[in-house]
């Protein structure tokens, strides 16, 4: 049967209108990928068209529909093509409806928690601690960092335990805002750091900063939660009635090695450093406080042991812990001089004006000063590139 002009047409719009429903489906995408930066114009297209897609994929596939009997009909020759043409608008109509990211890193819906006893953890892997009200939770960062969100309730407060391993971010989140209370998903990367949608207004939200970035709640910004990384066996012996995020069934298969941060470290990049001369993948401990920002270098804290310096007008003490790998931040007085304890001293620090004793919880335990605590800091444990990309204004304390 000789194929007609009209035929043609038909068969080419059926598959432009396939294409525009796959188009709905892959553009966001395309914008919304690891390794390269997005502008805020990009993510607004990207979230735009993600919006709308369920809506044009469907009207899509239905002009797909009827091109492709219009043409069949009319003795296109090309069935195959029709048969593609029709799996292709189809495609674009299902997967709009999907959260792919959430097909890749499956959500913990439900987070359960038991006694520390019964995790299968070695004793140096990290967990993220959050104490609120006399009641603690620990989150595995190798299943934390798999999920990227847990939502969940510690001492009665909502709160939205969060980690992005691209970045190496671990941060506890308060999910209610304004006297409403949050429940987050995983909507995707930006500058290769987890971008989150609440879902009862379905605004994204940076996971480094809090910040609304899109949607009816853009510009609010979320209430950090102080929480610490420690090593499960310091955890176990700091907290011996707290409680662990239990393993996922189905995705404990998926979470990530013990030494996953090697794996990391080898990706590409979204934010160039180089004049900074720090690697972009150099872990570091930013803390900010007072309206200013630092990051102090992991190694450079972890050789030292002990570091006081000053962040904007603030008097901060970094210290490493007793398992020689968690580390802590305080703020403290400018005329008081800590210096790292000696073996047999009880503690992990002491004070050169009155040689108390200090613990990692920032604690005087022995000496004249016995009672008093510092003011802990928030610090997070950040690759270079995603603290530089979200305090340009930094300092720096390298190695």
């Amino acid at each position: 049967m000789k194929q007609t002009a009209s035929s043609r047409f038909v068969f080419t719009a059926a598959w432009v209108s396939a294409a525009i429903s796959l188009a709905s489906f892959l553009a966001p995408l395309y914008v919304i990928r690891p390794f390269r930066t997005q502008t805020g114009d990009e993510i607004a297209f990207a979230m735009r068209v993600h919006e709308v897609g369920p809506v044009i994929s469907a009207v899509s596939l239905i002009a797909t529909i009827a091109l492709v009997f219009l043409a069949w009909r009319e003795g296109n020759r090309s069935r195959a093509g029709l048969v593609i043409c029709l799996l292709v608008s189809l495609t674009g109509a299902i997967f709009t409806r999907i959260n792919v990211f959430e097909m890749v890193f499956h959500p913990y819906l439900s987070a359960a928690f038991v006694s520390p006893e019964t995790v299968k953890l070695d004793d140096d892997e990290m967990v993220m601690s959050v104490t609120i009200a006399g009641q603690t939770h620990a989150y595995p960062i190798n299943a934390v960092g798999y999920h990227h969100i847990v939502n969940d309730v510690v001492g009665g407060i909502p709160v939205a335990a969060t980690y992005c391993t691209l970045c190496h971010t671990g941060i506890v989140w308060k999910r209610v805002l304004d006297g409403r209370v949050l429940t987050f998903r995983l909507a995707g990367i930006r500058d290769d750091n987890a971008l989150l949608s609440d879902e009862e207004t379905n605004s994204i939200w940076q996971q480094s900063t809090g910040l609304a970035i899109y949607g009816p709640l853009k510009g609010k910004q979320l209430e950090v939660m102080h929480s610490d990384e420690l090593t499960f066996a310091l955890w176990r012996s700091e907290q011996p009635r707290g409680l662990i995020l239990k393993p996922n069934i189905e995705s404990a298969s998926h979470y990530e090695k013990k030494d996953w941060e090697k794996d990391v470290e080898g990706n590409p990049y979204a934010i160039d450093t180089a004049k900074t001369g720090l690697k972009p993948r150099e872990l570091t401990l930013g803390i900010e406080t007072g309206g200013a920002s630092k990051a102090f270098s992991m190694k450079a804290v972890l050789s030292a042991k002990l570091i006081q310096d000053h962040v904007g007008e603030d008097a901060v003490i970094l210290v490493v812990g007793p398992d020689n790998a968690s580390v802590r931040a305080f703020r403290t007085q400018p005329n008081r001089t800590f210096l790292r304890a000696a073996p047999g001293v009880n503690g992990v620090m002491t004070d050169a004006e009155t040689a108390s004793a200090w613990n990692f919880s920032g604690c005087a335990v022995g000496g004249p000063l016995t009672g008093e605590c510092l003011q802990p800091l928030d610090v997070v444990k950040d690759y270079w590139f995603d603290w530089l990309n979200h305090h340009p204004s930094t300092t720096v304390l390298r190695n």
